[in-house]
């Protein structure tokens, strides 16, 4: 019975010899850096002896590493080159040879995150009425009726799983619920229009800023800036620090506990903070951030979580199909903690979240007015409300009609439900009646001369060609149309940009500093971006259009970048954005590694050609190889 026993104890472990062979076998070492390639050969065999005889009292590998070490740190950027190099290229062949590795099993069951609107609400009540009015000049002033003051995380977590990036979207309760900037004035009200918000540029700019705050790699101080919001003071300085803790606790936090630096590039002139897009910013940025979590790329999850949270309170009814939702003004004032854990309760007892139905907020606003006319003329005083005067006619008294378009009419044991003062709601058995009116479309000013009702007005402004863009230079505040922004960009920086002609190859430059170049068509004047980011082992680079986000029409691009007899190629289409590009959108790009820049200048080197989209047809090969 021993003799068995040891037998089995023996099989087993060499089963489990086999099988730590067989893991290293099928795992793929990484490459060095570049400072193992210096110590390889600065610590060779005979150095070590020399290195041991000329120092008997300290001998042996630990000491010749050290030596190494000293000898690295004392190098130039021009001695280490020769290894940096070398280390670029092993790098890069093992980008372009090793198997994909699978991304990682996520086992973390609790969320971590830096959006904290608990610390962001308690801040805001100790604001003196100045430093409130200041928040309001900025356009930040919903914030002040902020009321939650914890995150939800389970909830959190559940819509994170279910936030697809590369559409925008929530898939919950069996539909996808696209998002848009839109939503986020609904539920945060901050501005959905304006000029795009860029945090990037030339850091100088921004040297005096960063040691006001004293900035450093991972970021500003959020006690720092805490300190600073306790002072009475209601200036600039105040509004500055106002918006980086606004954005690094709730707006936009990242992953890190610190606010980001590069937020700093937006805050040099406080006067033109209310004329941003800060609604788009917030959206992009909680796309980049989720994205980032999803790919495991960090545990802590960045963005505006408590906008997800609210928006899924606002969207979805737990009170079954045909109900509508309550007009209670600013989705951020209308959910405090007692409303908040009411919802709780009532989704744990139908079994957890995902259990509602997804309402559209807009839906009881979508009536004709014409059907609004024939309802009002034949509707009865009694079904209307309390009041005892007849209907109100075709030829009723004028003062009487006067009166009914500044009121709201309706049965008194009935919940009142409010889409727009001056339109129709009828849903069930509720029904509203007010005289509907016609508007000007809110881009007048660029351009459009559309007058609309209510219920089209706000479909048209969605796709209004007239939707504001924003020069892509950062020196330049001009807003206009997309074609008041070719003769602004013609006239006023005709020496700024490139100037390319369609279905042409064209060999661009870019410099290192550089993170976008503006091209011009000659034939057309539309603008479009040659943008450029930096990644850890090169380049990204793809081209974008400047025009509202919700034109349809898209160019088709060729990116070449070569290096000796090896290039590498991208074929897309353009993406429409109404000004410069901010942060990783989710759409295709050129990865090019640093081994194909110029050594000497740094440049980077690539051949663009843009087809003009009214000469593409079904039948264009280029335009089919893209789609494909």
């Amino acid at each position: 019975m021993m003799g068995k026993s040891k037998l089995e104890e023996l099989i087993a472990l060499e089963g489990k010899k086999k099988k730590k062979k067989k893991k290293k076998q099928v795992a793929t070492r990484r490459p060095a850096c570049s400072w193992v390639y210096f110590s390889i050969d600065f610590c060779s065999r005979e150095f070590i002896r020399e290195y041991s005889a000329s120092h008997p009292e300290s001998s042996g590998l630990k000491a010749a590493t050290k030596a190494a070490s000293d000898a690295w740190k004392s190098m130039s950027l021009e001695e280490k080159a020769k290894y940096t190099k070398r280390s670029r290229e092993v790098w890069d062949n093992y980008l372009t040879t090793a198997p994909a590795r699978a991304p990682k099993p996520r086992k973390q069951t609790n969320l971590v995150t830096r959006c904290s609107p608990g610390r962001l609400f308690n801040v805001l009540q100790r604001l003196t009425p100045d430093q409130k009015a200041a928040v309001r000049s900025m356009g930040f002033g919903s914030l002040l009726s902020l009321r939650c003051r914890t995150l939800r995380r389970s909830l959190c977590l559940w819509l994170l799983e279910r936030f697809n990036t590369a559409r925008c979207s929530l898939e919950i309760c069996g539909e996808r619920i696209p998002l848009s900037p839109k939503d986020v004035e609904l539920v945060m009200g901050l501005a959905a229009s304006g000029k795009d918000v860029v945090n990037s540029g030339p850091d100088d700019l921004i040297v005096e800023l960063r040691n006001s705050y004293n900035a450093t790699n991972r970021g500003i101080s959020v006690r720092l800036l805490e300190e600073r919001l306790a002072a009475p003071e209601a200036g600039e300085e105040f509004k500055r620090s106002f918006i980086l803790y606004a954005l690094g606790t709730v707006l936009c936090p990242t992953a890190r506990l610190d606010v980001s630096p590069s937020f700093l590039h937006f805050l040099t002139n406080m006067d033109t903070i209310h004329q941003y897009n800060w609604g788009k910013f917030l959206l992009d940025r909680l796309v980049r951030e989720v994205s980032r979590f999803h790919q495991g790329k960090q545990r802590a999850v960045g963005g505006c979580l408590l906008f997800l949270q609210l928006f899924y309170y606002e969207t979805v009814s737990l009170e079954g199909p045909g109900s509508m939702v309550p007009a209670h003004g600013l989705c951020l004032s209308s959910w405090g903690e007692e409303e908040i854990t009411e919802r709780e309760k009532r989704e744990r007892e139908l079994g957890g979240y995902g259990f509602g139905e997804v309402l559209c907020r807009e839906s009881c606003l979508r009536i004709e007015s014409s059907r609004c006319r024939a309802h009002l003329d034949s509707s009865q005083a009694g079904r209307m409300g309390t009041s005892s005067e007849p209907a109100l006619g075709r030829e009723g008294n004028q003062v009487e009609r006067d009166q009914m378009d500044r009121e709201i009419i309706m049965d008194e044991t009935l919940p009142v439900y409010i889409g727009d003062k001056n339109v129709v709601v009828v849903c069930g058995d509720i029904e509203m009646v007010v005289e509907s009116v016609r508007k000007a479309c809110q881009n007048i000013e660029y351009g459009c001369k559309e007058t609309l009702d209510y219920t089209k007005k706000i479909e048209h402004e969605e796709s209004c060609m007239y939707s504001p863009c924003s020069c892509p230079l950062q020196e330049c505040d001009f807003v206009g149309s997309s074609e008041q922004l070719s003769l602004h960009f013609s006239s006023k920086h005709w020496d700024s940009g490139r100037r390319f002609r369609y279905n042409c190859p064209q060999a661009i430059s870019m410099g290192m500093n550089e993170s976008f170049v503006v091209l011009q068509a000659e034939e057309d004047g539309i603008l479009f971006l040659l943008n450029k980011g930096i990644e850890t082992i090169g380049n990204t680079v793809m081209i974008t259009c400047i025009r509202p986000s919700s034109s349809k029409e898209k160019f088709l691009y060729d990116l070449v970048s070569g290096r000796g007899i090896t290039s590498l190629r991208l074929k897309s289409l353009t993406q429409n954005f109404p000004g410069r590009v901010e942060g990783f959108p989710p759409m295709d790009f050129l990865l090019i590694p640093f081994r194909f820049l110029n050594t000497t200048s740094g440049q980077l080197n690539v051949e663009i050609c843009i087809w003009n989209s009214a000469e593409l047809g079904s039948d264009c090969p280029a335009l089919d190889l893209a789609i494909s």
